[in-house]
């Protein structure tokens, strides 16, 4: 006999998951071992939040579904931060929630699952009966690839267990295809490229799978280039990038977006972070928003044109219908030997701050080991008050090479990430960038990474302390809730069988050098004592308002 937890794992592995990650108790026992037999890879994780994110940053690093594995109530609630995550980032993640049997009112694991998710931003489905179990599963997995959402699909136990009906027949699920822009909305926004002198154009995460598109219209013409952080890696190639648009920007590049007078977000919600709460917008620069959800044009700030269309179909039907090329327009001579010599952070001199032999400068730090690591990396981003300078300071080979977990602002999922985006990307050095509060937040799943023999580099900005609060509130605050003894993080992580050191001075590095060339199976953990930065050049933009 056939059940339905095997028929749903069999059909999931024909509809093409690529990965699947979770805890396994008793109510998702039997459909996790069905996905596994469909040959569906499975990371077993030491809590469900870790499975969250980690299946949140497959799927944004290999562009496939992602599935969670989860037991009912508790397994749900454990994962929520995670699941938020996702369904704020509008990440293609199937949720496989196993959910008291529909009579078992008096379970401890009750609850109301479906509202649950809802509260979470993501889409609640079912699984009703046997009879509608593909069905259910179907329309669920559609949802996630065709309009790049977060579904949670429960799976009632008495469902699950039922003998299966039906058979799986040759099911498949594409992409939903490209929507075009209207001509009226296409005719505005020719118009203001072709009367711009200085186009700058900003790709978000809706632009990411339109690098070619948007590239060669830039080129046509004459914009530059820059993305949001999600983005960051996207224009590598093009000597006219200006990289990661907003808080994080270097001087040169805040200075070239700020002139521009036809700012174009392809895909990028233009809020506070990538505008700098609007400061990056000239007074009298014109704003064209595309994006596929009409909803998303001028949530953040007004826009004078909104394109509802998609990004790659729009760039290329704005090349079609452009006059003619006028690629000298900022894309000048001056602008692109500027933007070689300036646009980057470690090009900008900046005062050292190392105290030697205690504590070292998280600029500098991040620098010598951005030279040290081979280039094909992918790195991964915790949130803190360190966050910008991974995010400038290590370079990534493409938009696949930078996983930035951050729409619900959440400090802990950076070591979840790291592990999601070594999966996807197992050909590339996994590098997290965290701080001492969300590493020992999350380092259950270090031990994760040892188990499956991972060589993540894990460097830990150590302040010993929640550093945005001590930065934001300052000295007139009682600041003990947000200070800590000092911890040595690189005896803990030995603990769990990793490699580690610890880092007062830029020499103690080269013992990264050394591991490399180890041909390491286990991660590395650089505990680095960092100085006081005084707060991170973008973090007062980050609290204004707060």
């Amino acid at each position: 006999m056939t059940t339905v937890a095997q028929q749903l794992g069999a059909l999931l592995g024909q509809l093409g998951v690529g990965h699947a990650f979770g805890v396994v108790g008793s109510g998702n026992f039997h459909l996790t071992n069905a996905l596994r037999q469909a040959g569906i890879p499975f990371t077993a994780t030491r809590h469900e939040g870790g499975a969250a994110t980690m299946a949140d940053a497959y799927a944004r690093m290999s562009d496939q579904v992602a599935v969670v594995s989860l037991h009912q109530g508790c397994g749900l609630t454990n994962a929520a931060t995670g699941i938020g995550e996702a369904a704020k980032s509008d990440t293609p993640v199937l949720v496989l929630a196993a959910e008291a049997s529909r009579g078992a009112v008096h379970s401890n694991f009750a609850m109301d699952q479906t509202g649950f998710a809802t509260s979470l931003g993501a889409d609640a489905h079912r699984v009703h009966t046997p009879a509608t179990a593909i069905t259910d599963t179907l329309r669920a997995y559609r949802t996630a690839v065709r309009q790049r959402r977060t579904v949670v699909l429960n799976l009632p136990l008495d469902v699950q267990d039922a003998p299966s009906v039906g058979a799986i027949t040759d099911l498949a699920v594409d992409e939903a295809p490209a929507q075009r822009p209207d001509q009226r909305a296409l005719a505005e926004f020719v118009a203001l490229l072709e009367s711009s002198r200085k186009p700058v154009f900003i790709a978000g995460r809706g632009g990411r799978g339109a690098k070619s598109e948007i590239t060669a219209l830039a080129q046509q013409s004459g914009a530059l280039l820059a993305t949001s952080a999600v983005a960051k890696g996207l224009f590598n190639a093009d000597p006219y990038n200006l990289g990661i648009s907003g808080g994080f920007s270097s001087p040169l590049t805040a200075e070239l977006i700020t002139e521009a007078d036809l700012i174009v977000a392809f895909g990028s919600a233009l809020n506070m972070w990538t505008m700098r709460g609007g400061k990056l917008i000239g007074a009298d620069t014109k704003v064209v928003q595309i994006d596929t959800d009409d909803t998303a044009i001028g949530a953040h700030r007004p826009v004078d044109l909104g394109v509802v269309a998609d990004a790659a179909a729009t760039a290329t039907d704005a090349m079609a219908a452009l006059a003619h090329n006028q690629p000298s327009r900022y894309r000048t001579d001056e602008v692109r030997q500027r933007i070689a010599t300036g646009a980057r952070w470690d090009q900008t001199p900046t005062e050292d701050l190392s105290v030697s032999g205690e504590l070292v400068d998280p600029r500098e730090v991040t620098r010598r080991l951005n030279e040290l690591l081979p280039h094909q990396r992918v790195v991964a981003i915790d949130s803190g008050n360190f966050m910008g300078y991974p995010s400038q300071y290590l370079d990534v080979p493409d938009e696949f090479g930078f996983c930035f977990t951050q729409a619900f602002q959440s400090i802990g999922l950076g070591l979840y990430t790291a592990l999601g985006a070594a999966f996807a990307q197992p050909d590339r050095l996994p590098v997290l960038g965290t701080g001492d509060g969300g590493f020992l937040m999350a380092v259950h799943e270090l031990e994760t990474a040892v188990r499956y023999q991972i060589p993540l580099v894990v460097l830990v900005y150590n302040d010993a302390a929640y550093g945005a609060e001590i930065h934001h509130f300052g000295t007139d605050h009682d600041l003990e809730p947000v200070t800590f003894p000092d911890t040595d993080i690189a005896s803990i992580a030995r603990g769990f069988g990793a490699e580690a050191i610890t880092v007062r001075d830029l020499p103690d590095l080269e013992a990264v050098s050394t591991w490399l060339g180890s041909s390491p199976t286990v991660p590395l953990v650089i505990d680095a004592k960092i100085a006081n930065d005084g707060g991170s050049w973008w973090l007062a933009e980050a609290f204004q308002g707060h």
